[in-house]
């Protein structure tokens, strides 16, 4: 009798391959290795409870990047929350050195990381609700999102001029090659940036310089990804090749945000290989590894020669005790303001951010950002410091509408990454709009959560618009991409 053996798909071979060691890795080694580091810090509660977040952290980062589905932004979601909220407070825990002074008690820290913790298994509750929704009749002739061909190709135009403009502005191309201190006198010495405390004028050169050009950029590569035609065509590859100049140009990490730049990076690898399992488990499993290892050194660029102070390494962990990394002590910073007698916002910060293009001139008493608010407070010189999205629920909307707003934020992820799969692996057409978002949100994630939402509202509006100006819900393919 002939046993036959049911054949193995490479995809399962190498999920197998990697669970025991990425498991192994990220929820008990990478941790343990951190923990048993010599260092002054205290073991108290916040310890135990930094050390359970981060082993939490590390399960659902691992379970996404070993799911058959790809999860974009639930991913990204987890990678931040493990590294941002798990390994680098926990070094930081063992160090007893805090990135940022936290101004409160003891207990302010311990409930900062309990909230870190509640809103990751909020998040998974969410998760846990779409995944089990009822199933609703779907309508026969529901339009879907495609990109106009005409309309990107003005895209596109619009791109080239708004990034010419922008290197016009701030004096040329060698300046984005400089640093980003260059870069931010150049749009002050332009004239822009509205002065004071507004920066509408310096978010919306920043922003039309970068956005269109990175959008535009996103859809002609998948055009060419998954359309034998458009490859073809001459005029769309000279298109192509003209935007990857400008985004190596004005999206490079030397001039932006390393936040911006994992953007970049992130949307353009997920938008190349829509379909890759192998690229999605390497992009969150070397994120890690990029994150702890070369993200803290890539803020040479942030000075030029005579700011910038090397890094004096006495650990291992020393890398970890840096502002990038601030996110746990400035929500503890946070609840502490709030309970100083300011109070909760009750969704003036939100409303601010959402309302980000109108300037102060206008709104008088617009609120400050919540970073430059808390910093403030705290008498801080540099008030660029994060403010994680959990010190912005909480300081909105306290415990009940921090809870609640990362059910909706899981429910969303989860509804978003479904979507996504569906329409990739059952809608390969090059238009296909949800395609080219998803990534984008994946990338943009990191900023959001890091927040404050302020500041990073304004790239999001401009992307909006972008969007809506290639957006077609018609069906007629002769004006589609194809």
């Amino acid at each position: 009798m002939r046993l036959e053996v049911p054949p193995v798909s490479p995809r399962a071979v190498l999920s197998r391959a990697l669970a025991v060691p990425l498991v192994l890795g990220l929820v008990f080694f990478l941790p343990v290795l951190v923990a048993v580091q010599p260092g002054p810090g205290v073991r108290d509660e916040a310890y135990w409870l930094q050390l359970v977040l981060t082993c939490y952290a590390g399960a659902r980062l691992a379970a996404m990047t070993l799911t058959a589905r790809r999860r974009l932004i639930q991913g990204s979601f987890w990678l931040f929350v493990y590294v941002a909220l798990g390994v680098a407070p926990l070094a930081q825990a063992v160090l007893g050195q805090t990135p940022t002074p936290v101004v409160g008690t003891r207990g302010d820290v311990v409930l900062a990381v309990s909230l870190g913790l509640c809103g990751c298994v909020a998040f998974d509750v969410g998760v846990l609700l779409a995944r089990h929704r009822p199933v609703l009749r779907r309508r026969t002739n529901r339009r879907t999102a495609s990109v106009s061909r005409r309309r990107l190709y003005l895209l596109v135009a619009v791109a080239y001029v708004a990034s010419a403009l922008f290197v016009v502005k701030l004096g040329g191309p060698a300046v984005f090659f400089s640093s980003r201190q260059e870069i931010s006198e150049g749009i002050q010495s332009s004239g822009v940036s509205g002065g004071g405390e507004s920066q509408v004028g310096s978010a919306f050169l920043r922003g039309f310089g970068t956005v269109p050009a990175l959008l535009a950029f996103l859809f002609l590569t998948r055009w060419l990804v998954t359309s034998r035609h458009a490859r073809r065509r001459p005029l769309v590859i000279a298109m192509w090749t003209g935007l990857l100049g400008i985004n190596i140009l004005v999206n490079n990490p030397v001039s932006n945000p390393r936040y911006w730049f994992l953007t970049v990076m992130f949307s353009i690898l997920f938008t190349a290989f829509p379909r890759s399992p192998v690229m999605y488990r390497a992009a969150l499993a070397m994120g890690v590894v990029a994150a702890l290892l070369l993200f803290p050194f890539m803020d040479r660029f942030r000075y030029d020669d005579e700011g910038h102070r090397p890094m004096e390494s006495s650990s291992v962990l020393d890398p970890l005790v840096r502002k990038d990394y601030d996110q746990v002590g400035m929500l503890a910073n946070t609840i502490t303001f709030v309970d100083s007698g300011a109070g909760h916002s009750y969704g003036r910060q939100i409303t601010a951010s959402a309302f980000f293009f109108v300037p102060r001139s206008v709104w008088h008493g617009k609120p400050l950002d919540s970073g430059v608010r808390v910093g403030q407070w705290m008498g801080m010189s540099n008030t660029n410091l994060s403010s994680p999205l959990w010190a912005e629920l909480w300081l909105d909307f306290g415990p009940v509408g921090m809870t609640g707003g990362f059910l909706g934020l899981g429910y969303l992820c989860a509804r978003g990454d479904r979507r996504y799969t569906e329409r990739t692996l059952d809608d390969p057409r090059p238009g296909n709009v949800l395609a080219i978002v998803t990534p984008l949100i994946a990338g943009y994630a990191f900023i959001l959560l890091r927040g404050p939402l302020l500041q990073a509202s304004g790239r999001v509006g401009i992307a909006l618009l972008c969007l809506a100006l290639v957006t077609t819900f018609r069906s007629e393919g002769r004006k589609l991409l194809r």
